[in-house]
């Protein structure tokens, strides 16, 4: 069974940063090296959302307008991990955040077509 565990969440000043992590097991890592890893978010009262995703290793990547040239999704194969740094945070990036991963995708940006998701680290930034 695949499992994710993110890490890196907390409380930071809009103009700060994080990086989050999402430790993937259960599969090998020439597996999990051609999964799709994606990160969304969901603040209160809001819908999940698509934040950032990697096709495969060394695939491609996307973003939400939202955090285009803010955010950066990366991978690192050999940890089976995937990451994301969050700079110049806003107040309405408060969220929790989720990465997830599935075998293959017709869209890396469609929540619905992950298999496999974390628990959520939750990102809070204070104004």
């Amino acid at each position: 069974q695949v499992q994710l565990v993110e890490s890196g969440g907390g409380l930071v000043q809009a103009g700060g940063s994080l990086r989050l992590s999402c430790a993937a097991s259960g599969r090998t890592v020439s597996t999990f090296s051609r999964y799709a890893m994606g990160w969304f978010r969901q603040a209160p009262g809001k819908e999940r959302e698509f934040v950032a995703a990697n096709r495969w290793s060394g695939g491609s990547t996307y973003y939400a307008d939202s955090v285009k040239g803010r955010f950066t999704i990366s991978r690192d194969t050999a940890k089976n991990t995937v990451y994301l740094q969050m700079n110049n945070l806003k107040p309405e990036d408060t969220a929790v955040y989720y990465c997830a991963t599935t075998a293959t995708v017709a869209s890396a940006t469609n929540q619905y077509e992950y298999e496999f998701w974390g628990q959520g680290t939750q990102v809070t930034v204070s104004s």
